[in-house]
């Protein structure tokens, strides 16, 4: 047994995946193992049908078989999805929601007894749990004449398949229970130290680094801000703002009643707005729309929708609520008078200039919904509504600023189609997303640089006046004739060649740059086919805990930890993506011990090591679970890939990292390490 058995746990670990197992027991002379598990959202479990050197298959390992014969092989039963993978080079199948895998039992005795244990894998978009067991044991009475027996093949006939595969699986038992040439030592006394859990260390530093789920609720309610300003730029919001205004302070004698109105105005566009975000959060939920993130289908239905409103920004048509809910809300403000009348006027300001604002609110409600922050839609349609009431309550105070402020005209057109622009580029991102989930291949790294090389370069083009959408005015000389030689005002040509300069930025990356200002919206290295740039991962120091520890303290040196897996899709991801950056690189290997400790490492421990973890009786049967178990007891995580920086007694020196292709990210919490290990 280990050491460190006996040492309290501090966090309990959440499974994306719940098995129950039961016998089905079909007559006297055979029976089945079923195991039935459920899957969370997001997350598939791996088929038995993985070939070698892929990701962890669904297996069955027997312990004990007396009086009963396997019959056949595990079979999955469940719908199965079947998708390309580049990282393995092989057809992966695996299952969502739930699935259920079923071993058949020939009884050959009066009484029998069978237990083992299955083993499966599962994974979602970001991480991977280790190689996971369900036990089981089941005994009963079974034939009273024993004479069900397996027949052996007459001379001259072949064995069936099935026959050959349990010969064949009984071998490579054998073969895994007598090589012992790589085998594990137990944990030596020395080393208990490096397993005291450090959780609540960990913690101090903060969220982990790489958890992009939750922001920060200031960089939501920043984010509505912005937007809210943006939309009241547009056509349908700004040429509004001195109509109401002078309609309150004219309406009033008293300007201070007049003050007063408009600011319960633009105070009931601020209840307006938070109500929509109340009602997104009660609707959905923040974990169901922080799910629908990753959920193909709902980020295509977003591209399409992302596509539609750039089309209106562009002037292609108009998305416009029905107009008689407009006149019904405009008719009933009318005839009410007092505070319920200055709301109705609000929230027919709501409806009529959805035209604009719509694509903005969801495109935010969209970000904002899948921070995983409960109240993060209410903050950020909180943000949003200041900005747009915040010009009504100003004017009204202080109206000589409305001879002041810009005129309508072409400028807000331009806002809206460059609106449309970014909305085009970022319905690519969406696409990405379930391109990614899907395998389809076309929307690969070189692909979508190409896609947003040339948008930012048409972008480029009509800021700077060459290309012309609908609802562009013409410009007019003194005889009524259109000028075309217009001239390009000084804030256009800068966008404009701040678009330009952003096209060809990207240029490089078509050929393996790694173009890090878009590292996190474009599709992963991994996914160029073209690629001029050498990529090499940075390979290991050392694949022991202890040893590597040992040779740290020994040159005084800090350690990167890797808890990794031969079957992780994500780690190789994020060693494609990250880990061959030169930068990251030469930090890794100047800075750093690297100690990489793969979960799904096969080789057999010296003896079955039984621990108690979370009140619940625990095997470890090969090193990955070794390593597997001191993640979760030191570190109180469980997926892959996790990474950690220590120093030489085993203690954190940063927040823990997991899977974000951001490279800058990535280098900042390494030298965040190597600062923290100097102090």
């Amino acid at each position: 047994m280990l050491l460190l058995c006996a040492l309290p746990m501090c966090a309990q670990f959440a499974n994306p995946v719940k098995f129950t197992v039961k016998e089905n027991k079909i007559s006297d002379t055979e029976l089945e193992v079923v195991f039935t598990g459920k899957i969370d959202a997001g997350w598939h479990v791996y088929g038995t049908d993985i070939a070698e050197g892929g990701p962890t298959k669904a297996a069955l390992t027997l312990e004990e078989e007396s009086g009963v014969k396997k019959h056949g092989s595990l079979k999955a039963k469940g719908n199965v999805h079947r998708a390309m993978d580049d990282m393995f080079g092989m057809e992966l199948s695996f299952y969502e929601g739930s699935v259920t895998f079923v071993q058949a039992f020939t009884i050959t005795d009066a009484k029998y007894k069978v237990a083992g244990y299955l083993t499966y894998g599962a994974c979602n978009d970001q991480n991977c749990i280790p190689p996971t067991d369900v036990e089981f044991k089941f005994e009963g009475a079974g034939t009273t004449t024993a004479t069900a027996k397996v027949e052996e093949p007459q001379k001259g006939e072949s064995k069936n398949e099935d026959a050959k595969e349990a010969e064949n699986e009984a071998v490579a038992a054998d073969t895994l229970a007598t090589d012992t040439t790589a085998q594990t030592a137990a944990i030596p006394e020395a080393a208990e130290g490096l397993w005291t859990p450090v959780i609540n260390e960990l913690q101090s530093f903060g969220e982990d680094n790489a958890n992009t789920a939750e922001k920060s609720l200031l960089t939501i309610f920043l984010l509505g801000l912005v937007g809210g300003f943006i939309a009241l730029l547009t056509p349908c919001v700004w040429p509004i703002i001195p109509m109401t205004v002078s309609f309150f302070l004219k309406r009033s004698k008293d300007k201070k009643k007049g003050v007063q109105d408009a600011m319960i105005y633009g105070l009931s566009i601020v209840v307006i707005y938070v109500l929509l975000g109340l009602f997104v959060t009660l609707m959905f939920g923040a974990s169901a729309l922080n799910s629908l993130s990753t959920n193909a289908g709902f980020n295509i239905l977003f591209c399409l929708m992302l596509l539609v409103f750039a089309a209106s920004f562009m002037g292609g048509f108009e998305i416009t609520l029905p107009s008689s809910w407009g006149n019904a809300v405009d008719n009933k403000a009318n005839k009410t008078s007092g505070v319920l009348s200055i709301f109705l006027m609000a929230f027919t300001l709501s409806l009529v200039s959805f035209s604009c604002t719509g694509p903005i609110i969801g495109f935010l409600l969209v970000e904002m919904g899948t921070s995983g922050n409960v109240i993060a839609p209410t903050v950020g349609m909180f943000g949003f509504a200041l900005a747009l009431a915040l010009p009504f309550t100003l004017f009204a105070m202080f109206p000589a600023w409305l001879k002041s402020a810009p005129k309508s005209g072409n400028w807000m057109n331009c806002i809206k189609v460059c609106l449309g622009f970014l909305e085009l580029a970022f319905a690519l991102k969406f696409l990405s997303v379930a391109d990614l989930a899907y395998g389809w291949h076309i929307l690969d790294r070189e692909v979508f640089l190409s896609l947003w090389i040339v948008i930012f370069a048409l972008l480029g083009a009509y800021l700077i006046g060459w290309i012309r959408f609908p609802h562009d005015e013409d410009e007019y000389d003194e005889m009524g004739e259109v000028i075309i030689n217009h001239r390009t005002n000084i804030t256009r040509f800068f966008l404009a060649l701040a678009a330009f300069a952003f096209s060809i930025y990207m240029i490089p990356g078509l050929w393996g740059a790694p173009c890090k200002a878009v590292s996190a919206f474009a599709p992963p290295m991994s996914t160029q086919d073209f690629n001029l740039q050498k990529e090499e991962v940075v390979e290991a120091q050392f694949t022991d805990y202890e040893e590597g520890m040992a040779y740290a303290q020994q040159k005084g040196m800090p350690v990167m930890l890797d808890f990794t897996g031969f079957g992780c899709v994500n780690c190789r991801k994020m060693e494609a993506a990250v880990w061959t950056d030169p930068s990251v690189q030469d930090i890794i290997r100047n800075k750093y011990v690297l100690i990489s400790l793969f979960v799904d490492d096969k080789t057999p421990l010296p003896e079955t090591q039984t621990v108690q973890e979370n009140g619940t009786e625990r095997k470890l049967r090969t090193v990955g679970d070794k390593w597997s178990y001191l993640q979760r007891i030191k570190f109180g995580a469980n997926a892959q890939p996790f990474y950690v920086l220590l120093d030489n007694e085993g203690k954190p020196l940063n927040t823990s990292y997991s899977y974000k292709e951001d490279i800058p990210a990535f280098i900042q919490w390494l030298n965040g390490g190597v600062d923290n290990y100097k102090k």
